[in-house]
């Protein structure tokens, strides 16, 4: 074993032991960006195409698949379902493959397979990574044709299914301000619902590449299905828009800036929110706008009473 790949094991295994402590202890906001790290960095080395990587191609399957079990995971602990959680102790078991991989070679204990690598960097890891956006204006993008191509299909749900005295949301997601708009390349937006301490409350969802740019506008024209009813949304919640584009001279998607809407602002009609520096902090305890200029994400908010 090389001293590089000694190393690179190492890493693995604290990041491993830090997402599993913060796990048994609760703080399921830091095991989760963790475990999602950490699944991004072995994903990468499962798709490597590299002639110096040590391990085998059967051993990129299994690092692959340990990548699988941390989303699971991290999904669990995100879930508010409780059947077919992928459990803590399940987890665990995965610890000493990942720490004798080179030498491993009995059946996978889980039936799971290695999923593609998603350029979407996990929370917090972007920070560092790269440097404020404004740096790199005039760069890659600059002068990109005015429609985007639909390489991003989006992962958009239906609305709920109607239940009596309950209110659905339809938030229309009309377009967002920004000075270098048309530098932006495949741009898209994410949606989720979180609660006072950035846990997910619904399904997180991704908007198609936006339909055009003008001036210093994106825009999407889309609709997205708010996934519980507003009645049952816990008191503290936010509906968080990421706006994301992709950074070819990085080879990743990165967020770009973030917005939100708190529970008093769903009211139906249209409504425009401040944007803020990223990263996207879930928790609203550090938020920066992102520029004094008049700039802001356009929404159109609709409300089904059954």
């Amino acid at each position: 074993m090389s001293e590089v790949t000694r190393s690179l094991l190492q890493r693995w295994g604290a990041s491993f032991r830090r997402g599993a402590d913060f796990d048994s202890w609760g703080q399921l906001v830091e095991a989760i960006d963790e475990y999602q790290i950490l699944a991004r960095h072995l994903q990468k080395e499962a798709q490597a195409q590299h002639n110096n990587s040590e391990f085998t191609e059967e051993q990129k399957k299994t690092i692959g698949k340990i990548a699988t079990c941390l989303e699971l995971r991290s999904a669990a602990l995100q879930s508010t379902q409780s059947q077919e959680e992928f459990k803590l102790e399940d987890l665990k078991k995965l610890e000493p493959i990942l720490k004798n991989i080179l030498t491993y070679n009995k059946e996978f204990p889980f039936d799971v397979q290695p999923v593609p690598l998603r350029r979407i960097l996990a929370p917090g890891e972007e920070e560092h990574l790269e440097f404020e956006e404004d740096e790199e204006e005039g760069g890659a993008g600059a002068g990109s044709p005015d429609s985007f191509p639909a390489r991003v299909p989006g992962t958009l749900l239906p609305r709920l299914p109607a239940e009596p005295g309950m209110t659905s949301l339809t938030i229309r997601i009309e377009k967002i301000g920004l000075k270098d708009a048309g530098q932006c390349i495949d741009p898209y937006i994410t949606v989720s619902v979180k609660d006072l301490n950035g846990i997910d409350l619904t399904p997180v969802q991704d908007t198609p590449v936006a339909s055009r740019k003008e001036d210093t506008y994106v825009h999407f024209n889309v609709d997205i299905e708010l996934q519980k009813h507003v009645e049952k949304l816990t008191k503290g919640a936010a509906i968080f828009f990421e706006f994301k584009h992709y950074k070819p001279k990085k080879r990743f998607t990165s967020t770009k800036c973030f917005a939100f809407m708190e529970m008093d602002e769903i009211k139906a009609g249209p409504i425009v929110i401040e944007l803020y520096k990223k990263p996207t902090d879930f928790k609203r305890k550090k938020l920066q706008l992102l520029t004094k200029k008049p700039l802001y994400l356009h929404l159109h908010q609709t409300l089904h009473k059954e």
